[in-house]
């Protein structure tokens, strides 16, 4: 990103947590009425999304670069709670909780109301476009890094 850019992402901060706003649509419900499985894992991607570009990090690929990169996901496991519904306005909730080599490790939850409905535990990685895995690059180490929170295990 260039000093007279401005990122413009979805969404907000309440202290270092993410929160991304989205309505169900009837496009994401199945026939009974609920939000199919699979797209609370579309909702995570957004909530990183706008959770990297309201930090400041303008592009989830460098593909312009000598040796393009990529994220990808490493690992993911998801606990459905409760389903959505056709109209609920649900939140995204993204804490980063740790950058390590290649790697980025992030709990996500969405809520509806207050209430937990699906949360994730995601690792995601930095690789080339061949699939090798590659360093973070600095600026995204620098501008990742006070979003932090630790997690007790």
């Amino acid at each position: 990103m260039n000093d007279n850019e401005t990122l413009k992402g979805l969404g907000r901060f309440e202290g270092k947590v993410h929160v991304l706003p989205v309505s169900i649509y009837y496009e994401d419900t199945d026939l009974s009425g609920f939000v199919y499985h699979a797209n609370y894992l579309r909702y995570m991607e957004r909530g990183r999304t706008e959770c990297f570009r309201l930090a400041g990090i303008s592009k989830m690929a460098a593909l312009e670069d000598d040796e393009p990169t990529a994220w990808a996901i490493r690992r993911i496991a998801v606990d459905y709670h409760r389903p959505a519904r056709l109209d609920d306005v649900i939140e995204v909730r993204t804490t980063l909780t740790g950058l390590s080599g290649a790697r980025l490790f992030a709990t996500q939850q969405i809520t509806c109301a207050g209430m937990l409905l699906v949360e994730g535990r995601i690792e995601a990685c930095m690789t080339t476009l061949t699939g090798r895995a590659r360093r973070l690059p600095r600026y995204v180490v620098e501008t990742l890094a006070p979003l932090l929170v630790a997690i007790e295990t």
